[in-house]
Formats: structure tokens, sequence, C-alpha cells
């Protein structure tokens, strides 16, 4: 890789799948009981138990695909620094989980490369460990960017970064930084030194600000100068923190998974605002600001495009004969279907009830026939298995298909619903308003 700009984004096609794996090596039943259940049933991931260093290592040779250790340092056939080293000196990503509060044996396990020192007899223990189990295997999806003209900096903050499980670019001036950012959308960190020549810091995250919002990539300023007017520059022109050199480990640890869990935070609540509980979809909302701004793409371009209203036919007969459990299945099973069945550049949604919407573009009227056609079949081969029985279902399908000129959404979709109605009022089960051969097989 070169060795200014490298790192690889883990959920890139052709990648093997991460480990999910975790050793648990400790020797209090107690303790390993709550954790293991802890983790298992919070995050889903396998959690193996050992006791004993012979018996942590027949499991790492016998098993592939460990993620993460999870070591206590008081075992049968090993010292603090033994148990420690002996993992690390592996490759495996540690956390050594301690039962007396040591500062000096705390001191000296952070020397070693270990991601964090955890006391297990304190309040709230398992779940900060939960959470940093949750942090780490997050983090390996999550790509960060150091921006530093100090090879040294740099490669302690991209080693630190590693360490957390981060994939990491490298960038040592500005304006490779903002070239990386450009040409990689998976990083969503940036760690950037303010005393660059070329582009500082504060220039850099500006610029920054220009391609991504804060909501998209999270910025931290470092610096090692003591201007107290550093810091509010940098908050004001994009950053989200702010740390000083020299800083802990710990402490940058801290700061980064503080800022990453506020951009998953921001992230879930888009999703609650703009996607359909039930199904997935995006929801009318979200539906109404994107197809806008495709509409208007495309009176540019003086292209077709089609809007579409599909419809569960008899629904209330589906949640009658089935229970509303029932109708649920059956609404994520159409939305499965219509998301499959749509390209990348189409809008889907779920517009209320048991009704979608749909905006093609790109189509001309015969196409959209055939495409939304063949949208009908499928939905007509569904099989549902309810209990003991099977559901099975057609759907009504309204379309506008126009080259817009100074057509409104709006005027749009009251179109396909009015073909919506015509296809409902025709026999159901069919397509109406695209071209006259839209009908039903």
């Amino acid at each position: 890789m070169p060795a200014l700009l490298q790192g690889a984004f883990v959920s890139d096609p052709g990648v093997d799948p991460l480990p999910q794996r975790i050793l648990l090596v400790e020797n209090s039943r107690t303790f390993t009981t709550l954790v293991r259940e802890a983790i298992e049933q919070r995050l889903e991931l396998k959690v193996t138990v050992a006791s004993t260093l012979a018996e942590a290592g027949r499991l790492l040779e016998q098993e592939q695909g460990w993620f993460l250790v999870l070591t206590g340092l008081v075992l049968a056939d090993g010292d603090r620094e033994a148990v420690v080293d002996y993992f690390v000196s592996r490759g495996l990503p540690t956390v050594v989980v301690s039962g007396v509060y040591d500062e000096d044996v705390r001191r000296r396990v952070l020397e070693q490369k270990v991601i964090d020192y955890v006391l297990k007899n304190t309040p709230g223990s398992v779940d900060y460990l939960v959470w940093l189990v949750q942090r780490l295997d997050r983090n390996r999806r999550i790509a960060a960017l150091v921006v530093d003209d100090s090879p040294s900096a740099r490669a302690y903050a991209a080693a630190l970064l590693r360490m957390y499980g981060h994939p990491v670019y490298e960038a040592a001036d500005g304006e490779k930084g903002l070239a990386a950012i450009e040409a990689h959308p998976s990083i969503r960190l940036a760690v950037v030194d303010q005393e660059m020549p070329g582009m500082q810091g504060v220039e850099f995250t500006r610029r920054l600000r220009m391609q991504r919002s804060r909501d998209k990539v999270a910025v931290i300023g470092l610096s090692g100068n003591t201007d107290a007017s550093l810091i509010p520059r940098f908050l004001k022109n994009g950053a989200n923190d702010f740390l000083r050199k020299p800083f802990s480990r710990e402490e940058f640890f801290c700061r980064v998974s503080q800022n990453v869990d506020q951009l998953e935070l921001i992230g879930t609540l888009q999703d609650l605002a703009t996607r359909d509980f039930l199904t997935g979809l995006p929801n009318r909302r979200c539906f109404l600001e994107q197809s806008q701004r495709q509409l208007h793409g495309v009176q540019q371009q003086d292209d077709w495009i089609t809007v579409a209203m599909v419809d569960i036919d008899h629904f209330k007969h589906i949640n009658d004969t089935f229970g509303h459990d029932g109708g649920d299945d059956a609404l994520r099973a159409c939305a499965d279907t219509v998301a499959a069945h749509a390209r990348s550049g189409d809008l889907v949604a779920r517009f209320g009830g048991e009704e979608f919407c749909l905006m093609v573009p790109g189509l001309a009227p015969d196409e959209a026939a055939d495409y939304f056609e063949t949208l009908r079949q499928s939905v007509a081969q569904l099989q549902v298995p309810i209990g003991d029985s099977v559901l099975r279902m057609t759907v009504s399908i309204g379309l506008c298909c126009i080259r817009p000129n100074h057509d409104s959404l709006h005027e749009l979709i009251t179109e396909a619903d009015r073909q919506l109605y015509l296809a409902k009022a025709g026999g159901r089960n069919r397509v109406c308003g695209a071209a006259p051969a839209a009908t039903a097989a």
C-alpha cells in the first residue's frame, strides 16, 4: 500500500467476513457467566470461556475467527506479565479485566498493546464491557483518516485507531486528506493535526465541511499549541472535538468512541425520522423530499419519469383472515419484493397503510409497463407462511409515465393514484396507466 494513503474498508465486496468469536479467559465462574450471557444475548456474538492459558491456547489452535480476547490477570498457569504477553504477542486484540485496582499494575499493563484495562468488581463493569465489545465490533466497519505531516505522530495515531478496530487511511497533508475523503466514502472519522505546511488543520476542517457534514464525518483536531483561540477556531470551522498533545491513550480512545457513538446516534435518529419501522423502507416524508430532487434532475435532462402507486389487494380480508400479525408479514413480504425489484436509481417508499410508492427514471411508457408488470407477477408468486397456512396476495398498480416539464410532484402522484383507482375498478391485480398493453395477466 502507499505509505501516506493506506487502508481498507472491511465491508468492501470481496473482503472476507469479519471474525465474530470472543475468547473470555477468567477463573471466576460467576463473572464469566455474567459476561458471556450479557454479550451473547445483547450483541449476538459467540463467547467461549477458558480458565487457563493452556486451555486458551488449545481453543485458539482449534478454532478460527477470533475477534477479541477478554482476559483476567490471575490464572493458574501464568503471572500478570505472561498473561498479557501471551495474547498481545499473537496479535490478538486484548482487553484486560482485573479484580483489584493497582495503579502500578494498571500503568504497566497499559504500556503494552492492550485496548483497555477494566475493573470487574465495580458497579456497571459488565455493562461497560458489553458496550466496549459492541464499540470494537462496530469500529471494524467505520474507517478513519489521520492527517498529519509528522510521520511518527501520524503513525502513532493510526496505530491507536487500528488497535481499536478501525480501518485506517493516512495522509501527510491537507490536500491528500481531502482527496482521501472524496475517494473513500467509508471514512467517518478524521483526526487532524493543526500544524501542517500548506494547509493547517483548521483550514482542512473548513474545506472538509464543504464535502461532508457533521453527521457524516466526525473531526477531531489535534495540536500541541497552547494558543487559547485554537480550540474555538477548530470548533467554529466544523470540528466535533479537540485534543491537546501529548494525550494519553485512554483519553484518545474515550474521545474517539464518544464521537463515533454520536455519529451512530444521529444515524439512528435519522433512520427513525425517515424510515418505516415495520418494513424498513423509506417513509412518505423521505420519499417526498428525495423524489422532489430527482424530479428536478429529470426535468433538466428531459428524460422519462414514472411515478407508481402500488396497493395490496383486499388487505382488510388478509387482516381478518390471518390477524394483524399476518397483515404485518404480508406488508413486509411485499416491501421486500418491491425493494428487490427496484434498480439502484429508483426511489421506493411505504406511503402509508398497504400502499407503496415508486419513482422510476429513464423508462419509456412500454418499458415502464413491462417493469411494473414483472413486479406485479413477482408479488402474485409470493407464498408467505403464516402458522400452518400460506398467505398469497396480489397488488394493483397505477402509473403516471411522462417527460415532465413543469409538472409538480403532487400532480404526478395524483395521476398515479387515479390510475390505481382504475386498476382497482377494473378487477384488481393489474397495472394501469403506462401504456395500453399494461393489463393484468
